[in-house]
């Protein structure tokens, strides 16, 4: 459940996924169905990076076409803004990335990508890669739509459910990380929910950052041990914190009660683990600061991140829903302070199956990039 670090542009996924939520970076992949997986990103929503705070070319253009449009005549002022309007038409946004992918130029998408990206993968790559993956595909479908710290996701699915693919803007368009991937659905799982009833562990408005029955909503999804887990982070003007991003005080998640999500008893409490400067991880002890709390049917809830020294109840405790039971924090493999939350068929987060969630509030929605209300404040 890594969640990015704003200091670095990139980062990746450890050979043991369990408790990260990353992309791999400059690592190209074969796929079953024979075409190349195109798996480079510099981060996602959640990450500050250095991209997306430059002028885009045609801003440049148009700035300098500003400051000199005394000293020219008026024909060739207008000729110059015509150029800049035209050169804003022909940018691909989130908005036409894929009518563009399906039916224009993949040097013009190529073009726009991110140096580290050009790094990564060859023009020539890219087009073998992306022309074998689009074979047999007519139409995509819009899985996820994320905006957080000066970046836009974008993700579709094709028709057949089989093929996914992921985009990361910058505020100028730059295209700063792309995923092609084959898509696995587990339909059985899916429609199994938890016997218990189970409310939201926090109060207030939250940002879901990874959840859904997909891995490009929940990259979780791919790992049975955390198929159905959650990693959410609070908000506020699409960014998750304020100031320095080295300072943990600095993000609106941390230091945020947490609470049972249902009646039970406690059966595991990790207390001592401190808290990570955001953008260094703790893979030693990937879950850091944790509550696992049994609510019968062979149901545990597994609370994890808590912050150093902030968890209020102890093995054995019994717990009612909504009792105090710890603080948010960024312990364990976390960059920034994010609550993960999951239901596991056993206590042992690594080694039992996650199960879905049965919410007491089914109307609201728990999937990547959407908000949700917990408990009233």
């Amino acid at each position: 459940m890594n969640m990015g670090s704003r200091e670095r542009a990139k980062w990746s996924i450890p050979e043991k996924c369990s408790m990260t939520s990353g992309h791999v970076v400059h690592e190209r992949l074969r796929g079953r169905k024979g075409w190349q997986l195109i798996v480079v990103a510099l981060g996602t929503c959640v990450l500050l990076s250095a991209c997306g705070t430059t002028e885009s070319s045609g801003q440049r253009e148009q700035s300098s076409a500003e400051q000199t449009s005394s000293a020219v005549p008026a024909a060739e002022v207008t000729n110059k803004e015509e150029t800049n309007i035209a050169e804003e038409d022909a940018m691909i946004t989130p908005d036409n990335f894929i009518d563009t992918l399906m039916n224009g130029s993949k040097e013009d998408l190529y073009n726009q990508m991110s140096p580290e990206l050009q790094e990564a993968i060859s023009l020539d790559e890219f087009k073998t890669s992306t022309d074998s993956f689009m074979e047999g595909v007519t139409s995509w479908e819009p899985v996820t739509e994320a905006k957080l710290n000066n970046l836009v996701e974008r993700s579709w699915k094709d028709q057949t459910g089989t093929k996914g693919i992921q985009a990361y803007f910058t505020k100028d368009h730059q295209i700063s990380g792309l995923m092609i991937q084959p898509l696995e659905m587990h339909e059985e799982t899916d429609k199994a929910f938890t016997k218990t009833e189970f409310q939201f562990p926090v109060k207030g408005k939250w940002f879901v950052f990874w959840g859904g029955n997909d891995v490009m909503s929940n990259y979780h999804y791919a790992h049975e041990t955390q198929r159905y887990a959650l990693d959410i982070v609070r908000t506020q003007e699409d960014s998750s914190y304020q100031g320095e991003a080295a300072v943990n005080e600095n993000y609106y998640a941390f230091g945020e009660p947490l609470y049972a999500a249902a009646d039970g008893t406690v059966v595991e409490v990790k207390n001592d683990i401190p808290d990570n400067t955001p953008g260094v991880m703790n893979a030693e002890e990937p879950a850091g600061n944790v509550v696992v709390i049994d609510h019968g049917n062979g149901e545990y809830s597994i609370t994890a991140h808590i912050k150093e020294g902030s968890v209020a109840v102890k093995t054995g405790d019994k717990v009612k829903q909504g009792d105090l039971i710890g603080q948010l924090g960024n312990s364990g493999n976390s960059s920034e302070a994010h609550l993960h939350f999951q239901v596991s068929d056993g206590p042992d987060l690594f080694t039992s199956r996650s199960i879905q969630i049965r919410w007491a509030d089914q109307s609201q929605v728990l999937t990547r990039g959407n908000t949700f209300q917990g408990l009233a404040e």
